[in-house]
């Protein structure tokens, strides 16, 4: 049964956390808004992006139907397949990257009061790939992975990078494009992007001189943390055990680049050894030892490997485990992974939300468990009364025992890589001697 009133769409339920005039400027800053009235509108087409990603098993007719989203008309009642990929194809990705911006902005500042780290919010940069469909068009502009055999990708595939809060997981900014740009060249566009007064963190493969310095010297107060690489040499500049100062030298071929770079540089190291007895060096540009403890920038480290799960989140829980994106062409892939990002967030924010009046860290919720929530009561708060919607709020954020992570012990065993599991048994026949 679709609800409609009047000449209005009830989206109450999707779009309370999202002020309409952030759309609203979203698509005049980007020249998209409706000049005439249609059935259709971009202002519902918007949310028509956004809703895909968040019922990924149900085709674009269904999401629209389930959602209202199609003004009312007494001559024509239902819309067209088509009209709704024209009306994509028409909306293009820049509303929709302009309002990400805007919404993940204000979301993560309003979350960051009272979570911050010794005055520092935190980040974590980390990075991930999503299969688009195969076309021209597609593998053309996103390229696909190649082999050291030769062969390529069955599908082309875009890289993402994030830009993730570690209090929240809400993902503060984004860059994706083209699979064989260099995922260093996306991190530098989003460094640029963190907040001052902050602690980033990285996995070893961003280590570069180049995109470090470019944090800390561009802005105020924004500080580093990544793991050593094995073939890292430097010189000791105190002897102070596990905790000391280095300087490295920058690479000719980082200044020919960047002739800006300074010849040396200077960082904290930090020796760790993880549970499972394996050494590490963390190299910091937090030098003050009495303001950052060696032992607390330890404990931000490791809380950056739960951002990991973000991306299993993103793909596996939200986008329903589909190996691949629905849209056909570059711009509307663009446009998916905008919307993905912006329903990402939405749920994001509503365990943040909860956390707030639970007085639980948001980490300890469920993704899953939250997701399968939100798509129940947003699908109940489509077909009744605006005026039952609190009380359905209300409802779920009681249930928040159901979205408590579980205590789990620790791993046991190392890591190790199994034999996949075979269709038919084997034999195995010896030579003849």
């Amino acid at each position: 049964m679709r609800a409609r009133i009047g000449h209005h769409v009830d989206l109450t339920a999707l779009s309370r956390s999202v002020d309409v005039g952030w759309i609203s400027q979203a698509l005049a800053a980007t020249g998209k808004a409706s000049v005439r009235r249609r059935k259709l509108p971009a202002e519902q087409v918007v949310w028509l992006v956004i809703a895909l990603a968040l019922y990924r098993h149900q085709s674009i007719a269904d999401v629209a139907a389930h959602l209202s989203l199609a003004l009312p008309d007494e001559v024509n009642p239902d819309i067209a397949k088509s009209a709704l990929t024209q009306a994509r194809q028409r909306l293009g990705q820049a509303p929709l990257a302009q309002l990400f911006a805007i919404c993940a902005a204000c979301w993560d500042e309003r979350h960051q009061n009272g979570r911050a780290w010794r005055g520092l919010t935190r980040y974590a940069v980390d990075g991930s790939t999503l299969r688009t469909s195969d076309s021209e068009e597609n593998r053309a502009h996103f390229g696909a992975q190649s082999y050291t055999s030769g062969v390529v990708a069955i599908y082309p595939q875009l890289r993402l990078l994030t830009l993730t809060a570690l209090a929240t997981h809400l993902v503060r900014d984004a860059v994706f494009g083209a699979y064989d740009t260099n995922e260093m060249l996306y991190a530098k566009s989003l460094v640029d992007q963190v907040p001052d007064h902050s602690l980033t963190v990285f996995d070893k493969g961003f280590f570069s001189a180049s995109l470090l310095l470019r944090l800390q010297t561009q802005g105020t107060q924004r500080h580093w943390l990544i793991p050593a690489k094995a073939n890292c040499v430097w010189e000791r500049l105190d002897q102070t055990p596990g905790d000391y100062r280095v300087r490295m030298k920058v690479s000719p071929q980082a200044r020919q680049a960047e002739p800006g770079l300074p010849a040396s540089w200077e960082a904290r190291a930090i020796e760790t050894t993880t549970r499972h007895g394996k050494k590490r060096i963390l190299l910091t540009s937090l030098m003050d030892t009495k303001a950052y403890p060696a032992k607390d920038i330890v404990h931000q480290y490791e809380e950056r490997w739960r951002i990991e799960t973000s991306y299993r989140e993103l793909k596996q829980e939200l986008l329903g485990s589909e190996l691949t994106l629905r849209s056909g062409t570059p711009e509307t892939v663009c446009q998916e992974v905008w919307g993905a990002l912006l329903a990402y967030n939405l749920v994001r924010l509503e365990m943040a939300e909860i956390a707030v009046e639970a007085e639980v860290p948001p980490t300890q919720l469920s993704f899953t468990a939250t997701l399968h929530y939100l798509r129940q009561e947003w699908g109940w708060m489509a077909i009744e009364a605006p005026g039952k919607i609190p009380a359905h709020l209300v409802r779920l954020r009681n249930r928040l025992g159901d979205l408590l992570l579980s205590t789990k012990r620790g791993r046991s065993c190392p890591r190790v890589v199994k034999t996949l599991p075979r269709k038919y048994d084997q034999r195995t026949v010896s030579a003849l001697k």
